[in-house]
């Protein structure tokens, strides 16, 4: 027994010995510094995911504005300098954005590779979303939106509002609740027809806890997304791998077909899978699985840091609150709960700069997307003073959270400034500096480029008008005003908005109009 476990362990050794003299790779003349780490495949990827922010300023500080990183298997090069953040644009020739993200979408979600290189669909994914997300077809989500967040506020919650008695409920389940429903019914539709329908109201109960179930299977598969990204099979994860199946059952064509009101998105993309691909029923349904992820994934916990920032800042609330009612006063919009629906369209909705700066700054504080494209070929990394030697298949990478919480950047990085991004006239600010020089990036939730979230309006817009319609009909306040600031979820890091580390109790009663 002894002498079996030493052979074992004398092979494991040597195979370690093995990989950091063989294996390992070498930088070669020309290329940036290396960190190859010290673990075999993984490399650098423990500490990295720990603390993404702090690795990356560690190795910034050792080697400079660029360098390259082992990470699960990839060699990625970060590039730091924001004055440089042009030459991953521009490099269209040399860099895929594509690549990874269809590669990702299959894996993670179930259907087959949506690269149209690879036969399966003809679609252009991008130019989809960009038509139906953007636009004319804005106004529509919007305004669907709008009276969507009050059927779920006002009516489908209807249970627990009693005149007068405050509600105490965890804030970011109440932020997930509400947005996921209005934001189903919105891009899905609804099953019932409310014209002339006698059992409606039956209907609708029935509707609402459908869409909580398909909230709860999307929390189970979402609580293991990171591990799909980074590489792990769904069949390792039995509970997640079923939830993601039901979602896929609930938005099978034959299912979408029996509702009303389909988004121009679900109702194009459903026209595009039955006539431009091969896609069998069930992969067809798992790209709207896809759409209903991206649509909540990152909505979800920004709404919450918004919400959260504005109930511990009484002065950015006052501000918030202020802009809403004169906006609704110009529009003659009047606050009733006798059935009459505040509207609110596009248009009223981009004149609130108020509330653009507060989800700008929550979301600066929240953000720890990864930006990045993978190398089609061998070829040369034109910065702003140097140049690197970039290998195929390598990824040349930006993490935005470096810029957003840099000082020379942001006063107070980690502080909550409602009017950050307001000028002295009250308006947008566009001119942040470094080093005396103004920068053309300096806000970066939604990624840059050709790559940039076709959703990003939609997504403004959705926490805006649950922010308008908050301030409205309820009053609102944390139960413990003295609570601290939950910290980041760190385990979401490089996907966008990261969600809180534990929710925060805070308690809402409808007001008296």
């Amino acid at each position: 027994m002894f002498l079996a476990s030493w052979i074992w362990g004398a092979a494991v050794i040597l195979c370690f010995v093995s990989w950091f003299l063989l294996g390992r790779r070498r930088r070669r003349q020309g290329e940036p510094p290396l960190e190859n780490g010290f673990l075999p495949y993984l490399g650098c990827a423990l500490k990295f995911g720990a603390n993404p922010l702090e690795f990356l300023k560690e190795k910034q500080k050792k080697h400079g504005h660029i360098f390259t990183c082992h990470v699960a298997g990839k060699y990625i090069h970060f590039l730091t300098d924001p004055f440089s953040y042009h030459a991953l644009i521009r490099q269209g020739k040399h860099l895929d954005w594509k690549k990874f993200h269809f590669a990702t979408s299959a894996k993670a979600f179930g259907h087959g590779s949506i690269d149209p290189a690879e036969g399966n669909t003809t679609e252009n994914f991008h130019q989809t979303f960009i038509r139906t997300l953007q636009g004319n077809a804005l106004d529509a989500l919007i305004e669907a939106m709008m009276e969507n967040l009050q059927y779920v506020m006002l009516q489908s919650r209807a249970p627990k509002l009693q005149s007068n008695t405050w509600v105490t409920e965890g804030l970011y389940t109440f932020c997930c609740q509400v947005m996921f429903e209005s934001g189903f019914l919105t891009l899905f539709g609804k099953e019932f027809n409310s014209n002339n329908d006698k059992n409606l109201s039956s209907k609708q109960e029935t509707e609402r806890a459908r869409i909580l179930n398909a909230l709860e299977n999307f929390k189970e598969f979402d609580k293991i997304f990171p591990a799909l990204v980074a590489g792990l099979p769904i069949h390792l994860f039995k509970s997640a791998h079923s939830a993601r199946e039901r979602l896929g059952e609930a938005l099978l064509h034959k299912n979408l077909l029996k509702r009303d009101n389909l988004s121009e998105l679900v109702t194009l993309r459903m026209f595009l899978n039955d006539t431009l691909s091969t896609f069998d029923d069930m992969e067809k349904a798992k790209t709207h699985v896809a759409v209903l992820w991206a649509s909540q994934a990152n909505t979800i916990p920004a709404t919450f840091w918004t919400l959260f920032y504005l109930l511990k800042s009484p002065e950015a609330m006052r501000a918030a609150t202020k802009e809403v009612q004169n906006v609704l006063e110009s529009a003659e919009e009047s606050i009733s709960l006798d059935g009459k629906h505040i509207s609110l369209n596009r248009k009223q909705l981009d004149n609130m700069p108020i509330l653009d700066s507060i989800i700008k700054e929550a979301m600066r504080l929240s953000s720890a997307s990864l930006t990045f494209r993978v190398a089609k070929e061998d070829f040369t990394l034109h910065l702003e003073n140097n140049f690197y030697n970039i290998r195929k298949d390598d990824i040349v990478a930006l993490y935005p959270q470096l810029l957003h919480f840099d000082p020379e950047i942001y006063a107070d990085p980690l502080t909550f400034k409602y009017d950050r991004f307001l000028n002295e006239k009250g308006e947008e600010k566009t001119d942040f500096y470094r080093n005396g020089r103004k920068l053309k990036y300096y806000y970066m939730p939604f990624g840059t480029g050709i790559a940039k979230c076709p959703g990003r309006l939609f997504a403004v817009h959705e926490i805006k008008q649950f922010l308008a319609l908050i301030f409205s009909y309820f009053e609102i306040e944390l139960v413990d005003s003295n609570v601290k600031c939950p910290s980041l979820d760190q385990s979401r890091a490089g996907l966008g908005i990261l969600q809180p580390s534990n929710d925060v109790d805070f308690r809402y009663r409808l007001k008296c109009l």
